[in-house]
């Protein structure tokens, strides 16, 4: 078991490691002269600003509508929670050309306001303003779910001493609650910072050049791919210096509890009441009514044409979604079997082995899809040229970035499990792998196929990875709608979307309707096992 985890680990770390050969292969200086110029720091400017800009808007939004959800008398809470979550299922590709066809220059809101003179709507669908409203409406699920379950766990005890003491229910908001609220805040704005640097599907669409846009078309010069990798890395480590300035402010951070389980009484807010209400409804119909009227009437055109299945390509749409299927099922198959030697050894024999060995298996959260593809073309042509542009190499990518994933479900399983079970089974003579296969895998089967799913929800949605390494002429439906929607094709990008959202309705509700759905404890779990996916093990 050991063996198997630390393979894997190896696994995980080893593309980061050859990366940073290749990036250094010239030396500190020819990284240097790659990387220090005015136009890699105007990109650095526009990628920082849009991260710092995306975490702000996505901030604003998230805090009081877990605060609306989690500690007032709103109306028909639970249904707020879920629509709240909803955005996750959406591809920033798919909002993206969603975002363009309406409120594009000349997209569908012109096209309703031309009978009274309107020629052309401002062009805020593109560049820095696109980006932003796009990545914010779509990214702040991750911050506001933390929330929801951070907000369901207070002790309410320590905001009432604070009232008796006369200080207001503003300020004890901002210097009680707030504060507890640090760790979710924290994990939160990582993952959204995160996945900010690493989107290149929706930035493309909206034609703003942020590192991986530029690395993509680097790659695809053709010429000196050193530009490439070196810029793949400086994205990397853009990424490390997140996690670990995260780790470092979270470092130490434990909520300061009294011991009384109970939960808060609700807030009354009288007359905010339907403001409040249509605050959550205008966010909805941006970032659920917007993206899915948009696909649903591309689609209608789609299927009122001749081939309604077909695009350019020649290949069905069904193909794309099979393919989709059997790639998106094996990454989750073979990324929980990973998982599982890793976090029985971690958990169930701690030592400074398994803690590293399950902090190395984290490494390929923390690299953008396109450098992790980038790192293993590179790897992969000059040191297993047959696995260049295979689906076995395909997998591989898909399993190196979403095992995190995996991993964090199945630790929060496996702590829940007390080892005197599998100490019994020992002691009546039963071997460990018999002890794993019918004992440890029933109790642990929850989190095995939590984490499966979020590998299939993720590994269905993934672009750059798939654009990178698939085999010539394999379609998915991620490569299907983004080719369609870069070039304006609008009707022919929208059915593989409703195929894509359709498939990703049965993990969707698992993971986020379900327990959103749920008692207290539910939410909590799912709060701390996105947290888990955010932190790693970086600390």
């Amino acid at each position: 078991m050991s063996g198997a985890a630390l393979g894997a680990a190896v696994a995980a770390v080893l593309p980061l490691v050859y990366l940073v050969i290749r990036s250094f292969e010239r030396g500190w200086a020819g990284f240097a002269d790659t990387v220090v110029t005015g136009q890699v720091l105007a990109l650095l400017t526009r990628t920082l600003g849009l991260v710092v800009g995306v975490v702000a808007v996505a901030t604003t939004l998230a805090l009081p509508m877990a605060w609306l959800v989690a500690r007032t008398d709103l109306p028909r809470r639970r249904l707020w929670t879920v629509v709240g979550a909803l955005p996750l299922v959406f591809p920033s590709y798919v909002a993206a050309f969603s975002l363009v066809a309406v409120l594009g220059p000349t997209g569908r809101l012109q096209q309703l306001l031309a009978r009274w003179g309107v020629e052309r709507l401002p062009d805020l669908a593109y560049g820095y303003s696109g980006a932003l409203l796009l990545l914010s409406l779509f990214t702040y699920p991750y911050l506001y779910l933390l929330l929801v379950a951070a907000f369901r766990d207070l002790d309410p005890a320590l905001e009432e001493s604070s009232r008796s003491l006369g200080i207001g229910r503003r300020r004890t908001f901002f210097r009680v609650v707030v504060p507890q609220l640090r760790p979710a805040l924290y994990s939160g704005i990582l993952l959204i910072a995160l996945y900010t640097l690493s989107d290149f599907g929706g930035v493309s669409i909206v034609r703003f050049n942020t590192f991986t846009l530029s690395i993509f078309q680097a790659y695809q010069a053709l010429l000196d791919r050193t530009v490439a990798a070196s810029l793949a890395m400086l994205l990397a480590l853009l990424s490390f210096v997140l996690i670990f300035a995260e780790a470092r402010l979270i470092r130490g951070i434990r909520p300061h509890r009294t011991g009384v389980a109970r939960p808060s009484p609700p807030v009354r807010l009288g007359k905010w009441k339907w403001p409040a209400t249509t605050l959550l409804a205008a966010v909805a119909l941006l970032n659920l009514g917007l993206p899915l009227l948009t696909v649903t009437v591309w689609g209608v055109h789609a299927f009122l044409a001749d081939n309604p299945l077909t695009g350019p390509s020649g290949q069905s749409v069904g193909v794309a979604a099979v393919r989709s299927l059997g790639v998106a099922a094996a990454a989750a198959v073979v990324a929980v079997a990973l998982a599982l030697p890793i976090v029985t050894w971690a958990v169930r024999y701690p030592s400074r082995l398994g803690r590293w060995v399950e902090r190395l298996a984290h490494s390929g959260f923390a690299l953008p899809g396109l450098v992790l593809a980038l790192s293993l073309v590179f790897m992969s042509t000059r040191m297993a040229r047959p696995l260049y542009q295979s689906l076995t190499l395909l997998v591989v990518a898909y399993v190196v970035r979403f095992l995190p994933e995996a991993l964090a479900a199945t630790r929060a399983a496996m702590v829940t499990v007390s080892p005197h079970f599998e100490e019994v089974a020992r002691s009546l003579g039963r071997r460990p792998m018999a002890i794993l296969s019918s004992l440890t895998i029933p109790l642990v089967r929850p989190g095995l196929l939590a984490g499966a799913g979020l590998v299939f929800l993720t590994t269905m949605k993934e672009l750059p990875a798939t654009l990178i390494l698939r085999p010539t002429g394999f379609e998915t439906l991620a490569t299907r709608i983004w080719s369609n929607a870069s070039e304006g094709i609008y009707s022919q990008a929208a059915v593989p979307s409703l195929w894509l959202l359709v498939m990703s309705a049965l993990p969707m509700y698992w993971l986020v309707i379900r327990p959103a759905l749920a008692p207290r404890k539910s939410t909590r779990a799912m709060g701390d096992l996105l947290e888990a996916i955010g932190v790693g093990e970086a600390e």
